[in-house]
Order: C-alpha cells, then sequence, then structure tokens
C-alpha cells in the first residue's frame, strides 16, 4: 500500500475550502483569476489565495493551484507575475499542462512542486517518465485509461512520481477535456475554461431545404442527448484503484456547491480511511454508498477503469437528479437547541438529517423551530435567517441539515 493516499478535493470559493477542509480532505485544488478551466468559477485573486494557503496549512493540509489553461501569446507576460504569487502566497503545486507553462513555472519558480494536468493526456509509461525527467512531481493520468494500463506505468515509473487519478464527478466526452466543440458553436474556449458544457445539449436534425422541420437524433430509443456523459463514481472501488498505484484521488467539482464538496469529501474520506484500516476486506456500509446520491449528479458509472465503458452516456436529459435540498448550516448547539443559519425554506415537523464532518448522517424531526429572537415560528422561510431548533444533537460547527425533497 502506497504510503500516499490522499483525497483530493475541488474549491470554488472561501466557502467551499472550508467544506472541502472541515469534511476531511488531505489536499485542495483551486484556481486563480487567471490561467485555470474553470472561468466560471469564483477563483482567488493574490489577496484571497494567501489567506486560502495560511488557513489549509494551519489544518495541515495541501493547497494546489491550476495553471493548466492552454494560453496564448498575449496571456504569456502575465505568467511570471502569476507563478511568483503562488510561491509567496505557499501554494503546494501548480498544476500545469503547457509544456512552455512547465519550462517558465521551472524556470521562475525552480522548487515549486509540479503536477501535469489531465488534460495532457498521459496515457503511458513513457510520457510520464520525461516528465518526471523535466522535474514533475505528479502525473494526472488520462481519465480514458483502465485499471490494467495505469498498474503498468505504475510499475514502470520511479516510486517519487505520484499518479492522481479523477474517481468522481463530471466527465467529459472529449479526450481528457481536450474539446473544441464550444469553441466552434458559442465562441466560449473550453481549453481557456470557457466550456458552455455543448455536450449536455439536446439535438435534432435539419435538412437544408426545409428548415422549420427537425428530426430527432436517436443513438438508440432513448433520446437525442448523444453526447452526454454520465458522472464518475469509484467509491465502491477505493482498493482496487489504491492496489493499482493511484497515490492521488481527485473529486471534479470546482463549480459545484460548498454542500456537494462537503458530503462528496465526506463520503470518500470515510471510504478510505475503512480501506487503510483494512486494506484485504474493503466493505463499505451502507450509508457511505448512499451520500453520492444524495447530492445533485447525473446518473453515475465507472468511466474507463474497467474497460471501455459501454454505458457511458446518459440519453433522457442533460440536467441533474437531485433529491435533497441543504436547509441550513449549524452555528453550534448548546442548551437543547441547535443554532444554525437557513439556507433553503422547511417547516416545523419536517424530518430532516444532520451531516456532521467525518460521521454518518442523523435524522431528527424538526419539532420546534425558533427565530433569532426566541420566538416559536412555524416555517424558516427568510434566506440565512439565524433560527433555533430545539434537540439534544450536539455536532460540530458548519455540519449541514438537509431535508429529502
Amino acid at each position: 500500500m502506497s504510503e500516499l493516499l490522499e483525497i483530493l478535493s475541488p474549491v470554488g470559493d472561501m466557502e467551499r475550502l472550508h467544506a472541502a477542509l472541515d469534511f476531511g480532505a488531505d489536499a485542495v485544488y483551486l484556481g486563480g483569476t487567471c490561467f485555470g478551466m474553470r472561468a466560471a468559477s469564483a477563483n482567488f485573486d493574490a489577496q484571497s489565495l494567501v489567506q486560502a494557503c495560511k488557513i489549509t496549512h494551519e489544518k495541515g493540509k495541501k493547497l494546489y493551484l491550476t495553471c493548466n489553461t492552454l494560453p496564448r501569446n498575449f496571456e504569456i507576460p502575465a505568467l511570471e507575475g502569476f507563478v511568483k504569487d503562488a510561491v509567496d502566497a505557499g501554494v503546494d503545486a501548480l498544476i500545469v499542462n503547457d509544456i512552455g507553462v512547465f519550462a517558465m513555472v521551472k524556470r521562475f519558480a525552480p522548487d515549486m512542486e509540479i503536477h501535469v494536468s489531465t488534460q495532457a493526456g498521459i496515457v503511458n509509461y513513457a510520457t510520464a517518465n520525461e516528465l518526471y525527467n523535466m522535474g514533475a512531481k505528479r502525473v494526472v493520468l488520462a481519465r480514458e485509461l483502465s485499471l490494467e494500463e495505469i498498474a503498468e506505468i505504475r510499475a514502470k515509473t520511479p516510486d517519487e512520481l505520484d499518479i492522481e487519478c479523477f474517481v468522481h464527478g463530471a466527465m467529459c466526452v472529449s479526450f481528457s477535456g481536450r474539446c473544441l466543440l464550444s469553441q466552434y458553436l458559442v465562441n466560449r474556449d473550453a481549453n481557456r475554461g470557457e466550456c458552455a458544457q455543448p455536450c449536455r445539449w439536446g439535438y435534432h436534425l435539419m435538412e437544408e431545404k426545409r428548415t422549420n422541420e427537425f428530426y430527432p437524433v436517436f443513438e438508440d430509443d432513448s433520446g437525442t442527448y448523444i453526447l452526454n456523459a454520465k458522472d464518475m463514481c469509484l467509491i465502491e472501488h477505493i482498493d482496487k484503484l489504491a492496489k493499482a498505484g493511484i497515490n492521488s484521488f481527485k473529486i471534479e467539482g470546482r463549480a459545484k456547491s460548498s454542500y456537494y464538496v462537503s458530503v462528496i469529501t465526506n463520503a470518500y474520506r470515510k471510504a478510505m480511511d475503512i480501506y487503510i484500516s483494512d486494506p484485504d476486506n474493503y466493505k463499505l456500509p451502507q450509508w457511505i454508498k448512499d451520500e453520492v446520491f444524495k447530492v445533485s449528479h447525473r446518473a453515475y458509472c465507472t468511466g474507463f477503469y474497467f474497460g471501455h465503458p459501454k454505458q457511458s452516456q446518459y440519453y433522457e436529459n442533460g440536467g441533474y437528479i437531485r433529491e435533497y435540498d441543504v436547509v441550513a448550516v449549524v452555528e453550534g448547539c448548546s442548551n437543547g437547541r441547535i443554532y444554525a443559519q437557513q439556507r433553503n425554506k422547511f417547516n416545523r415537523g419536517d424530518e430532516l438529517e444532520i451531516l456532521p464532518p467525518d460521521s454518518p448522517p442523523i435524522r431528527f424531526s424538526a419539532d420546534h423551530i425558533y427565530n433569532e429572537a426566541g420566538e416559536e415560528i412555524e416555517t424558516a422561510n427568510h434566506a440565512t435567517m439565524e433560527l433555533s431548533i430545539m434537540s439534544d444533537i450536539i455536532v460540530p460547527k458548519n455540519s449541514i441539515i438537509r431535508k429529502k425533497n
């Protein structure tokens, strides 16, 4: 078993940083205001990056900064300042893709750890070894590899080279995310962090001389979302991935909510702890299996890990399955009450769940709800209102209260 078995969580803003760290991430990855693959995320400027590193390091965790776009000529002059800001902030590694960016990072920050992005499309040990010889500390392998291929890469590369792989979240229909479809259709370049996700759209055919007649496109009888990939979920296969030689288990989702980050990080943290405690007898309790279905998600699959996926597309629609809403976030527990801040409407008598960090969810009934003035109310229906719920349950701050739809 590898010495490093890391749960790596996505972070889009400061709230999601706290969520990832509170719920058990060993490391987080996030983007700056440029050179990152998630232009739509809030991201971190130089000042907030310093704060994020400080918070992360105080908890004994690591922070990796994305620098994995394909920059154009006009962007290159800004790269030196970006890298120096990362060094000054205390970033633990830069995630890079472009070979020129790699060389510039080595020049501007020779002591900076470099992780080579999945977008580099690393699918063999020869490439992994050359990147290691150039100074890479880690390779994030292409998502299109099987466990057997990953195991061979591990066997034929130095032990000092970390192997990182995605284990959960959205997948791109294009090879390792190298897609031109968004740029072609709406002039938003996916390789510069601006993807409009046209693979999630429904498509029809139109005949040249019948401009008002649209014909559905069917790959089979299921529908027209022919490019829409399912989400990846490998939580039941942590043991196989670890034994294949994966060091870092990466969760996708820098543009997703703090609730998603909390729940999925917590699930994989607990799953990894179970694996580490008994590597030869990995078996998950049902509550952990259930957790991955309590966030917004598409239908799940296991990607390419067990061979070419025969059922990797989801034809019914391009949206998400959503069965739970966050209704409040815990601020403290005392005197027989849970004090919280409201996120979504809920009513007296509703059956709720609390998800504390590092623990299974706890079910309870909101039989008595009080506003900030201590007056009992029937409904918590004002955004971010301060409230309390009568209960003897004691959980840490930032525990999540949710309700099944």
